[in-house]
C-alpha cells in the first residue's frame, strides 16, 4: 500500500504508532538543523518533520530537495507536536520521518495551490487538474457530491427507478440550439445532444415505469453566462397518475431533506405565489423573498400632476429601501446611473426621503407636496428613514428594470444573505406568449405542458389567455426547478402543436413517435427537472455554478484546458460526408 492513512485523519490518539503517508508537498521550511514539510492530500494536511539528529542523513538530504506539489510517499513515526495548530484536524501531532520516497517530481505550478490563490480566472481554468486541489473548489466537489447521493437516496426511497435515456437523439425544437453530431453510417443525417430528456421520460411513462428519475447530462448551444453552461445536469423526474398537488409535495419534501441533511435547517411549507403576482409585486417570476422591497404601483397617485414624465408612462413603480434616506446625494446619483447602464437600460429615476422627523423630501417636490408623497410612502410602505425609489415607462420593461435594482440593492445591504433560504412555488403560468416578430404563439415552457384544466374551454376562442399547469421552485431568487402537468391527450396535443405553428407534416416529422406512443393508452403524467449544477450552487451559498463543475467550459463555451472545440482532421470529415466552409 501506498498510504496506511490519509492526511487527515491521524491525532493524538495515534502518537507512536508507525504510519505511512502519501500526498503532495504543500509548502516546506527548512531551518538547517530541522526541516518541515506540509503534506496534502485530499482529506487534509499532515506535518512531517525532518530531524537531522534523528533522521537518517540520506533522508534528511532528499527533504531538502522537495519542491512545491512533489508526489511523495513517507514513513515514520507519529510524535507530538511541540507547537500545536488548532486550525487543522491534524494540528496536535507530526510525523517524525524514517524513510522518504520521491514517487514524481513536479515543475513549479503557475499559480500558488492556496486557498486564497494568486491565479486569475483564466489561468486556473487552463490549469484546472491543479485547481482542483485548492480546498475551495474540492470542497465544493464533495459537496455536489454529497448533495447528490441525498437526491439519490430520497427518490430511491420514494419509489422512483432510476432509468438512463439516450444522449444520440433526433433534433427536436425545444426554445435553445441543438448540439448537432454528424452520423458516419447515415451520411447527410445527424443526430442531437438532448436538450432535456422530456420525450423520453414520458415515453417511459406510456410504459408504465410510473415513477422516474435521472441525474443527466443536457446540452443547450446558447450563450453562457455565470449560472450557465453548454452542457448541464439536471435531476430529471416523472410521474404518473398523478395531479399537480401530487408533485408540488414530492418535491417539496426533496428540498426539505436537501436543506435538513446537508444544513441542518428545518423549513415548513413552501410559499405559493402565481406568475401574475410574482410580475406584479417584484418584476420576475423568480423573486428572492429573503427580503421585502415589494413594488408599489403609483398611477393612480403619481399621474396627472405636471409631471409629464410620469402622465406619459404606462407604469409609474416604486421601492422602499430600508434606511437609506441618508444616503447622500452622490450615494443617488450612483444608484441613478447604475439604472441608466445599457444592461438595465432606465432613462432615470426619481427619489423620495423619508425623513425621521415624518417630513418627505424628494427630486420632484416642484409637482408634488406632502400629501402627494406620503401616498407614494404608503404604497410602497415606506417608514421613516427609508429612500423610495422610483421608475416609469412601459410596463414590462419598467418592471423588469426596478427588479434589477431591488436585487442590486438587496446585495449591497446584505440583504441576500448566503446562509439563509426561502424557497417558495410559482404557479398559473401563461401556456402561451405571443411573438410580434413571428406572429404567431411560442410556449412559455415546452410545447408538451397541459393547460390548466378549468382554462380548455379558452383553447380555441382565446388561446393567450390559458393558464399552463406548470409550476416553479424559486430559491433565494434563482429558479432551480420546473415542470407542469403534460398532455397525454392526442387530440389535445396535436392543438397545441397547430396554436405553435405546426403544421400537421412538422408535427408527425418531429414527434410523430410520440403522438403514436399516445394511441396506446398514455397514463396522466407530469413532471419536473431540478438544474443540478445551480441547485448546489445555492445550497453552497454562491450563484454561480461554475466551481461546482469538474471542468466547466469558459464564457465563449471554450474548454482552455484541453482547447476544445477544435478543428478535426481532414479525413475524419470525409467519412462524414461533412466539408466545411470558411466564412469571410
Amino acid at each position: 500500500m501506498y498510504r496506511s492513512h490519509t492526511c487527515g485523519e491521524l491525532n493524538a490518539s495515534h502518537i507512536n504508532q508507525e504510519v505511512t503517508l502519501a500526498g503532495w508537498v504543500q509548502k516546506s521550511r527548512d531551518k538547517g538543523f530541522m526541516a518541515w514539510v506540509d503534506l496534502r492530500d485530499r482529506y487534509g494536511i499532515t506535518q512531517l518533520i525532518f530531524d537531522e539528529n534523528r533522521t537518517d542523513k540520506a533522508v534528511f538530504e532528499k527533504a531538502k530537495s522537495l519542491g512545491r506539489e512533489f508526489v511523495i510517499q513517507v514513513k515514520g513515526m507519529v510524535i507530538e507536536r511541540e507547537s500545536k495548530n488548532k486550525n487543522i484536524s491534524t494540528g496536535d501531532i507530526e510525523i517524525l520521518v524514517s524513510e522518504l520516497n520521491i514517487l514524481n517530481e513536479a515543475q513549479l505550478p503557475p499559480f500558488t495551490i492556496e486557498d486564497e490563490t494568486d491565479g486569475g480566472e483564466d489561468i486556473r481554468m487552463k490549469y484546472r487538474y491543479l485547481d482542483i486541489r485548492r480546498n475551495p473548489v474540492k470542497n465544493s466537489l464533495l459537496f455536489r457530491h454529497k448533495v447528490a447521493m441525498e437526491v439519490r437516496n430520497y427518490l430511491s426511497n420514494h419509489g422512483f427507478c432510476e432509468v438512463e435515456t439516450p444522449y444520440l437523439i433526433k433534433s427536436t425544437p425545444e426554445g435553445a440550439r441543438d448540439f448537432i453530431v454528424p452520423s458516419r453510417m447515415n451520411a447527410g443525417q445527424f443526430y442531437a445532444l438532448p436538450q432535456s430528456p422530456q420525450t423520453f421520460k414520458q415515453l417511459l411513462m406510456v410504459g408504465g415505469m410510473d415513477k422516474y428519475f435521472q441525474i443527466v447530462k443536457c446540452f443547450r448551444d446558447e450563450d453562457l453566462r455565470a449560472d450557465r453552461q453548454p452542457e448541464f445536469t439536471q435531476i430529471d423526474c416523472e410521474m404518473a397518475f398523478v395531479e399537480q398537488e401530487d408533485i408540488l409535495n414530492v418535491f417539496e419534501g426533496l428540498t426539505r431533506h436537501l436543506l435538513k441533511e446537508v444544513h441542518g435547517l428545518e423549513v415548513d411549507k413552501f410559499p405559493r405565489m402565481t406568475y401574475d403576482y410574482a410580475m406584479k409585486t417584484y418584476g420576475n417570476d423568480k423573486p428572492d423573498i429573503r427580503f421585502g422591497m415589494q413594488f408599489g404601483e403609483l398611477n393612480e397617485v403619481a399621474q396627472h400632476k405636471d409631471f409629464s414624465v410620469f402622465n406619459s408612462a404606462e407604469l409609474v413603480v416604486g421601492i422602499a429601501v430600508p434606511g437609506c434616506a441618508s444616503y447622500t446625494r452622490k450615494e443617488i446619483d450612483a444608484l441613478i446611473d447604475w439604472v441608466k447602464r445599457p444592461q438595465v437600460g432606465a432613462s432615470g429615476m426619481v427619489y423620495c426621503k423619508y425623513e425621521q422627523d415624518g417630513t418627505l423630501k424628494s427630486s420632484v417636490d416642484k409637482f408634488y407636496d406632502q400629501e402627494d408623497l406620503k401616498k407614494w410612502a404608503e404604497i410602497t410602505g415606506a417608514q421613516p428613514g427609508d429612500l423610495i425609489l422610483v421608475l416609469s415607462g412601459s410596463a414590462n420593461k419598467t418592471r423588469s428594470q426596478l427588479s434589477a435594482l431591488r436585487m442590486e440593492l438587496g446585495n449591497r445591504l446584505g440583504l441576500r444573505k448566503p446562509n439563509e433560504f426561502a424557497p417558495l412555488w410559482v404557479v398559473d403560468f401563461p401556456l402561451l406568449e405571443w411573438d410580434e416578430e413571428s406572429e404567431r404563439y411560442h410556449a412559455m415552457h415546452h410545447p408538451f405542458t397541459s393547460p390548466k384544466p378549468e382554462d380548455l374551454h379558452l383553447i380555441h376562442e382565446n388561446p393567450g389567455a390559458i393558464r399552463a399547469n406548470a409550476y416553479d421552485m424559486v430559491l433565494n431568487g434563482n429558479e432551480i426547478g420546473g415542470g407542469s402537468i403534460r398532455i397525454h391527450d392526442k387530440e389535445l396535443q396535436a392543438r397545441m402543436f397547430e396554436l405553435l405553428g405546426f403544421s400537421k407534416e412538422e408535427a408527425e416529422n418531429q414527434f410523430g413517435f410520440l403522438m403514436n406512443a399516445f394511441q396506446y393508452g398514455a397514463p396522466p403524467h407530469g413532471g419536473l427537472a431540478f438544474g443540478l449544477d445551480r441547485l448546489v450552487a445555492i445550497l453552497g451559498g454562491q450563484e454561480t455554478i461554475r466551481d461546482f463543475i469538474a471542468f466547466p467550459k469558459n464564457n465563449s463555451g471554450r474548454d482552455v484546458m484541453i482547447d476544445a472545440p477544435s478543428e478535426i482532421d481532414s479525413k475524419q470529415l470525409d467519412e462524414l460526408n461533412i466539408s466545411v466552409i470558411t466564412k469571410n
